[in-house]
């Protein structure tokens, strides 16, 4: 029988020195002999998004405690996506990602622990806590820190999102800034992520689409007590898993199971990030599944979750009415969810979810009558996207766009022209250098995507670039375009004044310039410097991949067989 991976840093006579750094932190003989658990989370104060992880954390280690484990917590990063959104720092959130998937690696390797609880909240948080996992490939279970209550504001629920609008409503003359305020002021009224299906609760839900998670727990509030019972009952079955010696993370992350988390995105008109997470995701499982796998699930799969942005309801509306259960269920039972798929209770997807209610036909439709046949994310392929870009549709009153092209070099320079409505019905406003190493880093464009919808010019342009958007975007937004300007893709060839057609139906994207002036441009084109010289992003740039593949910054699982071998 194999013993416990934390026996290398306690058992034997050359260990004393280890055993006195653990005495020094309060731990006994009885302590010291038991397995060491990881609980990791971003307790902190970067974001309300994980300020609900500080008594989950503590449930968690309770669960761990009391059958038999030695809890050990350690904090990692997080970049708030709302604080850093619209200027230089947004740059450092996808990065942020793989910061936190390598610290996961760091301390869980580097201390030998026997299993992991990872908390995730704010959005880049929940794939980086799920890659590292996966990484790590020790028992583990991801609890998410779970959602803010909706505001409430002149009758409506309000998110996040509202207060971004609302700001471009004031620019447009539509709103006085006194209104602005009042809505500044209710949209957030509690901790929690962002109360819409923007990327965190999209990625809660592939949390349990993955089967990474406490089945039926992504739903629930931030807030709610019921958190604390779900956080315990990890502690619990994180022990389970280390004593029966699985599932691992890599037994659950099958090929079919991120197919399964595609079908969520896609049924709930989630965040487009997904298309990006995923790839990751599979990546540290040594699993080949791109932009374009991630495309095929989209296709095929109804939307049939009315939620914002391009619904009406939130992640506490899904609650109400019985949690993600109810939208799992109703996908295995059409056959656009797999539920066979093991989960790390040891039970399959179909087991877990098979007493949960039926949709009941306002937040969440049946799949045989959707909101749309083919689901509310959708990849585009084309000259101008060769390897690939995404749009949200879900929401969208047209799915065909044809306009003219309106070339910006970075995001300051597109959103001071949206600020001053330097800008027309029929544009495409093009964003370029803002991918994975161009930007580097791939900001998200909420900013200047509010302030278009903000000023009621939503679906009257296009806006097309190669970084990225957020969960909350909405309107006619293309981006993830592949390859990038700065590695030389098709959008660095774009003009000023060249006519683009967008066709979201057909899945198509197409710059309309003949194939002998694009040769002509091609063979013009020089790289741009690199914007950063040294430090991080400098760093990220010469080892970042392209969106088809994750943004990632290394390729394949990664190999630990010393720590797979019974220890000595």
């Amino acid at each position: 029988m194999k013993k416990p991976r934390s026996r290398v840093t306690t058992d034997g006579l050359d260990r004393a020195p280890h055993r006195a750094f653990m005495r020094a932190m309060g731990l006994d003989d009885a302590a010291i002999a038991k397995p060491m658990i990881g609980v990791v989370s971003m307790k902190g104060e970067q974001t309300p998004c994980n300020m609900t992880h500080d008594f989950q954390v503590a449930a968690a280690k309770e669960g761990i405690a009391e059958s038999g484990g030695t809890p050990r917590e350690f904090a990692t990063i997080s970049v708030s996506d709302g604080i850093s959104m619209n200027h230089e720092g947004m740059k450092f959130s996808l990065l942020s990602r793989e910061l936190i998937a390598d610290s996961i690696e760091a301390v869980v390797h580097g201390l030998a622990y026997d299993a992991l609880i990872g908390f995730g909240g704010c959005d880049k948080t929940l794939p980086g806590v799920m890659m590292g996992m996966v990484r790590c490939n020790v028992p583990s279970v991801f609890i998410y820190g779970g959602s803010a209550l909706p505001g409430r504001f002149e009758g409506r629920d309000l998110t996040a999102l509202d207060s971004y609008e609302a700001v471009g409503s004031v620019l447009s003359g539509d709103m006085d800034e006194a209104t602005l305020a009042r809505i500044e002021r209710a949209c957030l009224p509690t901790v929690g992520a962002c109360a819409g299906q923007f990327t965190a609760n999209t990625m809660a839900m592939v949390s349990e689409a993955l089967g990474l998670t406490i089945p039926n727990i992504s739903m629930v509030p931030g807030v709610y007590a019921e958190r604390a019972q779900a956080a315990r009952r990890a502690g619990r079955l994180v022990m389970e898993m280390l004593a029966r010696g699985g599932p691992k993370p890599r037994d659950v992350v099958t090929r079919m199971a991120l197919e399964n988390a595609a079908a969520i995105v896609a049924a709930t008109g989630g965040s487009t990030n997904a298309a990006l997470h995923l790839p990751a995701i599979a990546n540290e499982a040594g699993i080949r599944f791109t932009l374009d796998d991630v495309g095929e699930v989209f296709a095929r799969t109804p939307l049939i979750g009315n939620l914002r942005p391009g619904g009406k309801h939130t992640a506490k509306d899904v609650y109400d009415i019985g949690g993600a259960a109810v939208v799992i269920r109703a996908l295995i039972a059409s056959g656009h969810i797999e539920g066979d798929c093991l989960t790390i209770t040891g039970r399959t997807l179909a087991q877990e979810h098979d007493a949960a209610p039926a949709p009941d036909g306002e937040v969440v439709f049946a799949p045989a009558s959707p909101i749309m046949r083919d689901g509310g994310v959708a990849i585009l392929k084309g000259n101008l996207c060769p390897d690939g870009a995404v749009i949200k549709v879900a929401g969208l009153k047209a799915l065909q766009f044809e306009g003219t092209a309106r070339v910006f070099e970075d995001e300051e320079s597109c959103v001071a022209a949206v600020r001053d409505r330097a800008y027309a019905a029929g544009d495409v406003l093009i964003i370029r250098n803002e991918g994975p190493v161009g930007g580097p880093g791939m900001r998200e464009m909420l900013g200047v995507t509010a302030l278009i919808y903000g000023q009621g010019m939503g679906e009257k342009v296009a806006l097309v670039t190669d970084g990225r958007f957020s969960g909350a975007t909405r309107g006619l937004c293309i981006g993830y375009v592949s390859p990038e300007a700065a590695v030389g893709g098709p959008l660095a060839l774009v003009a000023t004044g060249d006519r683009i057609r967008i066709d979201a139906a057909a899945r198509r994207m197409d710059l309309l310039v003949d194939d002998a002036e694009l040769d002509r441009r091609r063979a013009a084109w020089t790289a741009p410097p690199p914007r950063h010289r040294a430090g991080a992003l400098a760093k990220y740039a010469k080892l970042v991949g392209q969106a088809p593949g994750g943004a990632v910054t290394h390729d394949c699982a990664a190999d630990w067989p010393w720590f797979d071998d019974e220890v000595r």
